[in-house]
């Protein structure tokens, strides 16, 4: 089901349950409550008349100017008022000229008159059902007679109409504001989820250029700015995924070609005899170069998987910086190159996993050489620097151009000097580096100014 439908629903019980709540809940308490308000204003008004014009008339006063004072008060409360002594006769009637006159035994049953409130009372000449308001008029501490306001039922029941027409208005506009509630969050919800949906089968059908675009500041824009970072992310990983295949097709089919059309040309007499082991040193190498290339994209393969485990001990790293430089002895004396070392104490022992380390000094030594001019000086140094190990690797070959800074992390990246200069770098080296330096959650970084050469450092925990 979807999301609209299931807010329509919602829409709908909420109504039905109001509308149900005020029938069946509201409206009686509703109606209770006008009646309680009916009857407390007429009690009042006959307890007031009780307490203060009639009792002028226990004291002498002129009946005339007590039934003036009463009939003026009918007028302003809009009822009938009757003043009846305690033998049930009405001395005072507003609605009758005369003075003394007998009385419906409805309304002169006792025990109306001394209730405080009766309701739906029928009066036999009107025939119009009445509430009657009931006091009494005390004089010398007894009863002396009662006041009672007549007032018709049909007032009460106007009341309750017109009450009630306000609060169905009332309910209709709790409808109405949910109506808004719904469109409200249909904006602001449906319509975004909508927009995301559509989206999302946009980036299925491979179509990343399609943006999420949701105005606002809530959680819905937070989503989509999300998503279509991720698309642009995915859309960087799909164009490395593409270079890399073209990339390593490259470097793949190099080696392949000079390989493949040197063993034709030796087995169909076209290199002759006594020139086959300089070809067969060419293919050796060309295979070589294949041999390494193919293990440094597994190397990275398993660092990607998460496969690769690290076996952590502690070493003396200044062992296999020597070590290591000690077999780079032979190309050195070659390209008339000088490795010195430098270290800040003697022996300095570090916690990592030592073959892995060894890569990394041995990928990063055999950069320096492969980019130093002859007779230039290679440093490699390892010193303290709080509860770290600084390994160092500097060069002063050519240097890295600038914009090729962050690129040198790339798979299969190699800077138009370096493919002027290394024919056999696979373009990966560097790669391994930094997934090796990452696994031990320490960090490698690069300085280099071209023309003045390259200097690599990264860090390993003090053992």
């Amino acid at each position: 089901m979807k999301i609209s439908v299931k807010l329509i629903v919602c829409y709908l019980i909420a109504v039905i349950l109001i509308i149900l709540a005020v029938n069946f809940w509201g409206t009686g308490r509703y109606e209770d409550r006008i009646r309680s308000e009916f009857r407390e204003r007429y009690s009042n008004v006959a307890e007031g008349i009780a307490d203060n014009t009639v009792s002028a008339y226990y004291y002498n006063a002129d009946v005339s100017h007590v039934r003036g004072e009463l009939q003026r008060i009918a007028r302003i409360v809009k009822a009938r008022l009757l003043l009846v002594n305690s033998a049930g006769t009405v001395i005072i009637d507003t609605d009758n000229e005369l003075d003394m006159k007998s009385i419906e035994e409805e309304i002169m049953d006792p025990l109306v008159l001394g209730r405080e409130f009766s309701e739906d009372i029928r009066i036999r000449e009107e025939g119009e059902a009445v509430a009657v308001a009931s006091a009494p008029v005390m004089s010398n501490y007894k009863t002396a007679g009662y006041v009672c306001v007549i007032v018709p039922m049909s007032q009460l029941i106007s009341a309750l109409n017109k009450n009630m027409d306000i609060l169905n208005v009332s309910i209709i506009m709790i409808c109405g504001v949910f109506l808004l509630m719904y469109i409200v969050i249909f904006l602001f919800t449906v319509f975004p989820v909508k927009k995301i949906r559509k989206a999302a089968i946009e980036y299925g059908k491979g179509n990343y250029e399609h943006k999420i675009k949701i105005k606002g500041h809530d959680e819905f824009c937070e989503l989509g700015d999300t998503i279509n970072y991720m698309v642009g992310e995915l859309q960087n990983t799909e164009e490395k995924q593409r270079k890399f295949i073209a990339n390593i097709s490259h470097d793949f089919r190099s080696p392949l070609t000079s390989i493949k059309g040197y063993a034709e040309a030796i087995k169909d007499g076209t290199i002759p005899f006594e020139s086959k082991d300089k070809y067969l040193d060419i293919i050796l190498f060309e295979a070589e170069r294949l041999h390494k290339l193919t293990s440094n994209i597994l190397d990275l393969n398993s660092m990607d998987s998460g496969a690769v485990k690290l076996n952590i001990k502690s070493f003396n790293i200044n062992r296999v910086i020597k070590r290591i430089a000690d077999s780079f002895e032979g190309i050195c004396r070659q390209k008339k190159l000088t490795i010195r070392l430098q270290f800040e104490e003697a022996d300095m022992f570090v916690d990592a996993d030592q073959g892995k380390i060894e890569q990394v000094i041995y990928n990063l030594t055999d950069n320096a050489i492969k980019f130093s001019e002859s007779g230039s000086e290679i440093l490699i140094g390892a010193e303290i620097k709080g509860s770290k190990t600084l390994i160092r690797v500097k060069d002063t070959g050519c240097g890295i151009p600038k914009d090729s800074i962050k690129k040198i992390w790339d798979r299969f990246y190699k800077s138009d000097s370096s493919r002027g200069k290394d024919k056999k770098g696979t373009g990966l080296g560097l790669s391994i580096v930094r997934e090796i330096i990452t696994a031990h959650d320490e960090n490698i970084n690069v300085i280099s100014t071209e023309g003045v050469g390259t200097e690599f450092s990264f860090t390993l925990p003090v053992s």
